[in-house]
């Protein structure tokens, strides 16, 4: 794409639902803050994550978890029963105080017994903090010996701590893609898609997209036969994160911060935001187009089966898990919210648009950090040092801004039926946080048919082969979507 927009547009066919949901009045709500201290603030859900980052920077691991309560607009946080000096904190800055029995470190050690004792390929896990607990999630692939040793760790943690659920399909990376971006190797052909354009450290044009897509190849195409136009620079995959940068080998390219929400609209990209639990946001793809959630849980971990050993496991950590529906060709894709906040890539999950499911996003927030780029030309967002347009009185500076699109409650058509299944921690110490409770329920959600092949397993920069990705999916310019 020499010197034309390389846009993060994620094309394709736009749900409609989602989209009317998007795009009118994006900036119609308005907070009503309360006067009296003690009194639990109205916050669009932006305010509530930078409200939520500024109580965790000042009170630490004293908290025990967060999430946006979307009907009564505020931000609830959980402390441990008899701590009242946080609570009084808590209340102060603004926030609803709800007293829990886990703490922090509580769920932490749990979340580290299911790291020691239940890795295996299919499964996931995070906290949950509308529930307070571990929600461990097994996909179809989890049978016979394999289910027994699940199902025996989450029992052995204890029913006020861990629950267990099912998930129909098959936890996966989701190769193919949005802005759709190809890659030849040998085998076949690699397709992913753009996640957000951004400018590296040195100055040059790039965009973030996926890391598995990153180790799967190292050049990349606009189109599927065409010559190179970007070279991978960084990529993690699997590990600490699902993340590539890939640089535009031609340094004229015009890279702007925004993203193609179908039928002639775009939104406008104007810095990276972290998620929170009970927040809506949108994912753009060119298989499944525009797709609208919310996030069910932070600090997530995913053990994806390797498709380079059969006996092995990809396991990435730190993740966002969305009830946000999304198949095959929708990996590296842009997640974000209503008003312009860059929340997450696309890096894989189980179940359909039709059936539902749930997806797990690498935070944009850290691929910024990790990689030294900033948003579009340089103007947007570090990594987590933005603040949202809130006006709450918090407790200590926060350094994440408040991600979120608007503060609607699941108005609009949800093109997925999916309920953000298998809440997972992050690599032993997960306090993100999960939606679902239940145990044992057997999930919605079917396999995606499109098995986007090419995933390697192993860290560092594989140049593996990558095939079965579905050439051509969805329609054009889908941005930075490509789930390999």
């Amino acid at each position: 794409m020499p010197k034309r927009k390389a846009a993060i547009a994620v094309g394709g066919v736009a749900a409609l639902g989602a989209a009317a949901l998007l795009l009118p009045n994006a900036n119609a709500s308005q907070d009503k803050a309360s006067g009296a201290a003690g009194t639990a603030r109205t916050l669009k859900a932006a305010d509530a994550s930078d409200l939520a980052a500024q109580l965790q920077k000042a009170l630490g691991d004293a908290l025990a978890g967060s999430y946006y309560d979307s009907a009564k607009r505020q931000l609830v946080v959980n402390v441990v029963s008899g701590d009242k000096n946080v609570i009084v904190q808590a209340e102060k800055a603004g926030a609803a105080v709800r007293q829990v029995g886990n703490s922090t470190a509580r769920l932490r050690s749990a979340a580290r017994t299911l790291k020691a004792r239940a890795t295996v390929p299919g499964t996931a896990w995070a906290v949950d903090p509308r529930t307070n607990k571990v929600v461990v999630t097994a996909d179809s692939t989890v049978t016979g010996a394999k289910w027994d040793r699940v199902r025996s760790t989450v029992r052995g943690l204890g029913s006020d701590m861990a629950t267990l659920k099912r998930s129909a399909g098959a936890f996966k990376t989701f190769v193919s893609g949005g802005d759709a971006i190809f890659s030849q190797v040998p085998g076949g052909n690699v397709r992913c898609s753009l996640g957000f354009n951004v400018t590296a450290s040195d100055g040059s044009p790039a965009f973030l997209t996926a890391g598995h897509c990153g180790v799967a190849a190292k050049q990349w195409s606009d189109s599927q036969n065409g010559q190179p136009i970007a070279t991978v620079d960084q990529a993690t995959f699997p590990g600490q994160g699902d993340f590539s940068l890939v640089k535009y080998d031609d340094p004229s390219t015009q890279a702007p911060s925004e993203v193609n929400a179908g039928n002639g609209q775009t939104v406008q990209i104007n810095q990276a935001v972290d998620a929170t639990v009970g927040q809506t946001v949108f994912r753009m793809g060119s298989t499944t187009g525009l797709h609208d959630g919310q996030v069910t849980g932070l600090d997530a971990t995913v053990n994806f089966q390797s498709e380079t050993d059969p006996n092995g496991v990809d396991t990435v950590t730190g993740l966002i898990q969305t009830d946000v529906c999304a198949e095959a060709g929708d990996s590296g894709g842009s997640l974000f919210t209503q008003d312009g906040g860059a929340v997450g890539l696309t890096s894989g999950g189980s179940g359909d648009c039709t059936s539902g499911g749930e997806t797990f996003f690498q935070p944009v927030t850290a691929a910024l950090q990790a990689t030294g780029a900033t948003l579009g030309a340089g103007a947007g967002a570090g990594a987590g040092g933005q603040a949202g347009a809130g006006d709450q009185s918090g407790a200590g500076a926060g350094d994440q801004s408040g991600a979120g699109a608007g503060d609607q409650s699941g108005a609009g058509a949800r093109d997925q039926s999916g309920a953000g299944a298998g809440d997972q921690s992050g690599a032993g110490d997960g306090s993100g946080a999960g939606d679902q409770a239940g145990g044992d329920q057997i999930g919605g959600g079917a396999d995606p048919s499109a098995t986007a092949g090419g995933e390697q397993s192993g860290a560092g920069n594989r140049s593996g082969a990558g095939t079965g990705h579905r050439p051509g999916a969805g329609a054009g310019s889908s941005s930075l979507t490509g789930t390999r």
